[in-house]
């Protein structure tokens, strides 16, 4: 069994664009009408810090999916599950079934989506390798680890109006200079970062 997902695994093609994993996730076909976490890491792989970091921050950003009671909270859960495994040096990022067997509606994931597509399109066209020292080792090293501190205030994001998506736009601009390589955008992630934790400290103190 472990040797058949290994091999689907090493069969996926890696997203290198914001548009191609948004197509990765509406290709999943969903007859019951719900998305399992699981068949979108199926989808865009399980190895690659850099999508797994945008998968979740889609979803954060998506206001028709971060709005289910509880998203936000899985997205940190998933976050975080991600970012210590990257530290300690994994190459293949484990989750747990409960987490894996989570499910979505699939309308509302495609409707958030299509509402995202010509704004992915246009960042796309701005993405090029920039800055390379922050998307090198140290600099995903440092990454995961600003990815783990907005992980844990992520839960009381929830109590917070839109704080929550402003934590989804970090993680977006994180996985996205990661996978373009595009350390300009990994600058601006960190201040987002910065100021998401700020909001969250400032508005529940």
């Amino acid at each position: 069994m472990q040797a058949s997902r290994d091999t689907k695994e090493d069969e996926v093609t890696e997203p290198h664009s914001l548009v191609e994993l948004m197509q990765a996730i509406e290709s999943i076909d969903t007859p019951s009408g719900r998305i399992r976490f699981d068949e979108v890491l199926d989808a865009i792989g399980r190895r690659a810090f850099g999508p797994l970091l945008l998968l979740a921050g889609l979803v954060t950003l998506m206001p028709i999916v971060s709005g289910i009671p509880g998203v936000p909270t899985l997205m940190a859960l998933f976050t975080l599950l991600v970012c210590v495994q990257l530290l300690v040096g994994r190459r293949t990022f484990w989750l747990p079934g409960w987490l894996r067997n989570r499910t979505l509606p699939s309308d509302k994931v495609r409707t958030g989506l299509g509402w995202m597509y010509k704004p992915a399109q246009w960042i796309d066209r701005l993405l090029h390798p920039r800055i390379s020292f922050m998307t090198g080792p140290r600099g995903i090293q440092l990454t995961a680890l600003a990815c783990f501190v907005l992980s844990l205030a992520m839960p009381p994001m929830e109590l917070v109006p839109l704080t929550v998506n402003i934590a989804g736009v970090a993680l977006t601009l994180f996985g996205l200079s990661i996978m373009a390589r595009d350390g300009l955008l990994s600058i601006l992630a960190f201040i987002i970062t910065g100021a998401s934790l700020f909001t969250i400290l400032y508005s529940l103190l």
